[in-house]
């Protein structure tokens, strides 16, 4: 099989989204074009967003899922779903919290809904690049080499040169991941996760907050003859004028998270 085969493992991503109505719909037509023959099924899980990426969803799909094989942006910022593209469909399912409960309460509802294969993780911004899914998805569908493939922004790729401190926490909680869970993992932190779907069943995700990276993590090494691999993807990080939300206080969180998971997963 090739990625090419028609027959290729459908692919899940789950988009958790709150307050992107800037970049969402920029993010679902790069993503659509990310590995072009693989069918794939993109779960964009609102978390109560209340700077009209709301209203942006259900004007876009007023009755639910809509699919095609091509997806652009128009004028109007809105999205252009026609089936001119690759003879791979994609199909869009949004799903609505009645209020934010976090990111990892988001993701929780993702894995819920998640049909495919494989399964994988994309923030709602521009900071990751769908078409770094390439190498992840051919170690796991192709090769079958791996149950799980972590992104790491530190290898060299693109990466925009932000805040040293952010350098300095994610580097240390990674250390103390690795030390804590015998791995040797070098961006614990990174959105991009890629996993089969057996994985995914032997997840039980409790964590509403960024501490679901943590969790996940802590799961999938405890778990045990989980095959797990790690490749270089590029990052284009926001600052904190442009969106960014991640701040120091859930860095201290995950410090704590890593003790506790370590005990109790």
């Amino acid at each position: 099989m090739t990625l090419e085969d028609s027959q290729a493992p459908m692919l899940s991503i789950i988009v958790p989204v709150f307050n992107e109505a800037a970049t969402l719909a920029s993010v679902l037509a790069i993503v659509s074009e990310a590995l072009a023959s693989v069918d794939k099924e993109i779960i964009v899980v609102d978390d109560g967003s209340t700077d009209g990426t709301r209203e942006w969803l259900r004007a876009n799909f007023p009755d639910g899922p809509r699919c095609g094989s091509s997806m652009i942006v128009d004028a109007n910022n809105n999205l252009a779903i026609t089936d001119d593209g690759p003879p791979a469909r994609t199909t869009v399912r949004p799903i609505y919290h009645e209020r934010n409960s976090g990111k990892g309460a988001a993701v929780r509802t993702g894995l819920a809904a998640a049909s495919g294969d494989v399964i994988v993780i994309q923030d709602a911004d521009l900071e990751y690049d769908p078409a770094d899914w390439t190498a992840m998805y051919d170690l796991i569908a192709r090769r079958k080499v791996a149950d799980v493939v972590y992104g790491s922004r530190f290898y060299g790729r693109p990466h925009r040169s932000l805040y040293f401190h952010h350098y300095l926490a994610n580097r240390f909680i990674s250390m103390m991941f690795n030390l804590l869970y015998n791995q040797t993992l070098t961006d614990i932190e990174c959105c991009y996760k890629m996993f089969t779907r057996a994985v995914k069943e032997r997840l039980r995700l409790t964590c509403d907050d960024f501490g679901c990276e943590i969790q996940m993590s802590a799961q999938i090494a405890r778990a045990g003859g989980l095959r797990i691999y790690e490749v270089g993807i590029s990052y284009y990080g926001r600052t904190y004028d442009e969106g960014k939300k991640i701040g120091w206080r859930d860095g201290l969180k995950a410090l704590w998270y890593l003790i506790r998971f370590r005990v109790s997963s």
